[in-house]
């Protein structure tokens, strides 16, 4: 399958990045594309309606706000369109391509080292079409499947997925920073505490999916009654993390359309 992606920003990168394999591109920074597809291998391209004449599937990666401005190039030419804008639905993506199969896609940054998660919105209408290519739709599927892990939900329900998981690894490093600087301030050189930071992260995911994502089991097990980690938890829970990461996600749900 030939993918033509548009745009050429950081998710485009982590995207092609992850699949591993020559893509067309096109971006408004000709020197973007350009060093995207050198380090990727295949060809950019100077319109959007090239890549789509080009490409089995166009992966739109542009700003959410283009979205009737890039169809107006892309939708005569088009076999298929995949989009990972955030909060623009599926109903968006009908209304710009009619009559033509849509797919919609969340990733996160970490599909770049094929460990990502990815939500897929649920079309209903588009699944029952008989007249569709069932084929098509399952081979798109298997593309995005093979970044990390892919889970479908209904379209009401993925731009709060792209609160946990895509907009999750920002958050997460400035988990990871907070940490490391707890360190510094206890004499650990940021250095070395960086690196037993990440590797517990990474550790701990791990556990985690060992554990069937048992956040409380894992939680007992490192905590004893009364111990240092029960008393660094009880500091946690009276700063506030739990209400941070609940205002966090409000935030992004609250203007999808500014973007990430």
């Amino acid at each position: 399958m030939q993918i033509g992606l548009i745009g050429a920003g950081n998710m485009a990168r982590a995207l092609a990045r992850g699949w591993g394999r020559p893509v067309l591109c096109s971006d408004p920074l000709a020197e973007r594309a350009a060093a995207l597809v050198a380090e990727v291998g295949g060809e950019a391209l100077q319109t959007n309606a090239e890549v789509a004449q080009r490409a089995d599937l166009v992966v739109l990666c542009h700003k959410p706000a283009q979205l009737d401005d890039v169809a107006r190039e892309v939708a005569p030419h088009a076999r298929a369109i995949a989009s990972i804008l955030a909060a623009t639905p599926l109903s968006a993506l009908h209304g710009a391509y009619p009559g033509q199969r849509v797919y919609r896609f969340i990733p996160s940054l970490p599909v770049e080292v094929r460990q990502g998660a990815v939500v897929q919105a649920g079309d209903p209408e588009q699944e029952s079409d008989l007249t569709g290519d069932v084929a098509a739709d399952a081979r798109v599927r298997e593309l995005f499947a093979e970044l990390g892990m892919l889970v479908v939900l209904p379209d009401a329900l993925i731009d709060v997925a792209m609160g946990l998981m895509s907009c999750a690894p920002a958050f997460v490093a400035l988990v990871a920073e907070a940490q490391i600087d707890a360190g510094v301030r206890h004499g650990i050189p940021a250095a070395q505490g960086a690196e037993l930071v990440v590797q517990t992260l990474a550790g701990t995911a791990e556990l985690l999916r060992r554990r069937a994502n048992d956040t409380q089991a894992v939680r007992r097990e490192v905590a004893s009654p009364g111990g240092v980690t029960a008393r660094g938890l009880d500091a946690l829970e009276r700063a506030g993390l739990r209400a941070a990461f609940s205002d966090a996600l409000d935030a992004v749900l609250a203007d999808g359309r500014a973007g990430r």
